[in-house]
Parts: C-alpha cells; structure tokens; sequence
C-alpha cells in the first residue's frame, strides 16, 4: 500500500544529523521559523512521528525527507547527481523537448528565467546546454535546497559541474512579483512549471514530486503568473504541463510539444531571428 499524500504546505522540521551540523541547523530553523530537533538526530524517524516535511542538515549539505510511518528515501538537490550528468552528457537542442520549446538551438547563449525552479533540473538542462539561467523559488525550504546544491556545484572537483554552476543564479521569492519589478536585463524566454496535484515518471521523479509537494501545495496563482512572464519575455514563454491538461487560464498557446507524459506549451512572442533594428 502506498503512503498517504501529504498535506499542501506543511510547516517543517529541522533535524540537526550530528554535533558538527548543529549550528547551521540552529540558524536555519531560526531563518524558517519552525521548530528544531537537537544535534544527534540520526535517530529523527522514530523521533518525527508526525507526517510532515523534514530538513536534514548534516555533512553532506542538505536534505529534504518525510516524518512519520513514510520510509521514502531524503533527497537532495544534487547538480552532480551521476543521473543528472548522463542525461546533460547526452542533451541536445532537438533531443530535448523543453530545448525545442524554448527554441534553444534558434540562438546561442540564451537568456531564461526559470520562474518555478523546484529542484533546478531543468535549469540544469538549459545551462548545459548554453542558456544563462536566472532560478526563481518562492518556497524558502525548496530555495535553500537549490542554494546548498549550488554552493556544493561551486566547489564541486569536476569541471563541468563548475561550468553548469557558473550559468546558474538563484533569486528567492515570489516570482510574480519578481517579473513585474524584473530591472535586469529583459530575458528571452521564461519557463513556468506549476505545480499540479499528480505527475507520471520514473519512481525517482514521483518520490521528489511527493515530497515537494508537501512543502508547496498546488500553484493556485499560476495564471497571474503567466501573464506576468508574457509581459517581461522577449520571444516566448513556455508552460510545462501534463500531457492531458489543459492550458493555463489565459491566452492560448501558439502551439504545443508534446512528449510521454508532459506537454510544453509554447507562447510565441516575437521571432528569434533578428529584424530590421537587430532586435
């Protein structure tokens, strides 16, 4: 049988691994405001017996797991993940169908704004593939998962994974608000993924869905969203979606990738291709 879902938008609990974590765990329940389990807490399943989203801080970074009788494994945001790594090791601007979507092979270098980051694997796609990637997450536990990831990619002995850090940058907060009051330099592109109640996949996909969506709940607001990604994108704005569902309250798509289990609507706003004053 599986576990039961968890609740939207559950308030988390810090557990502190060993005696060297404690301090970090100390400032990052404080960050949160939410409550703190003592240094030591390699024993935190029997400890957490409610169901509710759990931040590990130990040596290795930080982890994300689930109290109570769940024994799903913690996972991490990881942009030296060995299965991230063979899938950037094998992307292509035509292979990939969010790189298809976004038309990365229209244009090098492309400017993206992942408004909905999550767990920063699609961004980690676009920056393989030579797009400069801003990340934007409004949940504060999912941000500083993305960030920990990023620090240890900075400082990661593997050149490659250095490089795919150098194209990623991280903002904390709304991303409504974010691309409304956006003073930076106008993106080509924005990717939305809202969240949505169920999402097909490997084991591995559905166990990190599960667990985010403990924390976030479903994106309620994503239509404003939409709309304030079509107002601040040069050429397009793309809508990851399941493949059955249907479009984002707003304008329509101008058209639609459709893959296994996701579908990516594109919302074409102005061509790659150069005019007359090489906009």
């Amino acid at each position: 049988m599986s576990d039961p879902a968890l609740p939207g938008q559950s308030t988390p609990v810090v557990v502190a691994l060993d005696e060297a974590a404690a301090e970090r765990a100390v400032a990052l329940a404080r960050e949160l405001g939410c409550e703190l389990l003592p240094a030591g807490g390699g024993d935190w399943r029997a400890r957490v017996v409610q169901q509710r989203p759990v931040l590990l801080v130990g040596g290795e970074g930080l982890a994300l797991a689930q109290g109570g009788a769940s024994r799903l494994t913690p996972v991490r945001a990881d942009f030296a993940d060995p299965a991230l790594l063979h899938r950037l090791r094998h992307a292509g601007a035509r292979s990939e169908d969010l790189a298809r979507a976004l038309g990365v092979g229209a244009r090098r270098g492309l400017v993206v704004v992942d408004a909905t980051a999550g767990w920063g694997r699609d961004s980690a796609v676009l920056a393989a593939l030579g797009c400069e990637v801003t990340m934007i997450e409004r949940q504060p536990v999912v941000c500083l998962l993305l960030a920990d990831a990023l620090a240890r990619a900075a400082a990661s002995g593997d050149a490659r994974v250095r490089a795919l850090a150098g194209r990623l940058r991280l903002l904390a907060g709304d991303a409504r608000a974010l691309l409304r009051g956006w003073s930076a330099a106008v993106p080509d592109a924005v990717l939305l993924d809202p969240m949505f109640p169920e999402r097909e996949g490997s084991a591995a996909v559905r166990k990190q869905m599960r667990l985010f969506h403990g924390l976030v709940g479903d994106d309620a607001d994503a239509g404003e969203l939409l709309a304030a990604a079509l107002a601040l994108a040069r050429h397009r704005v793309v809508v990851k979606r399941p493949r059955r569902a249907p479009p984002l309250p707003g304008p329509r798509p101008t058209h639609a990738i459709e893959g296994r289990s996701t579908r990516f609507d594109v919302y074409a706003l102005r061509s790659y291709r150069p005019g007359p004053d090489g906009a």
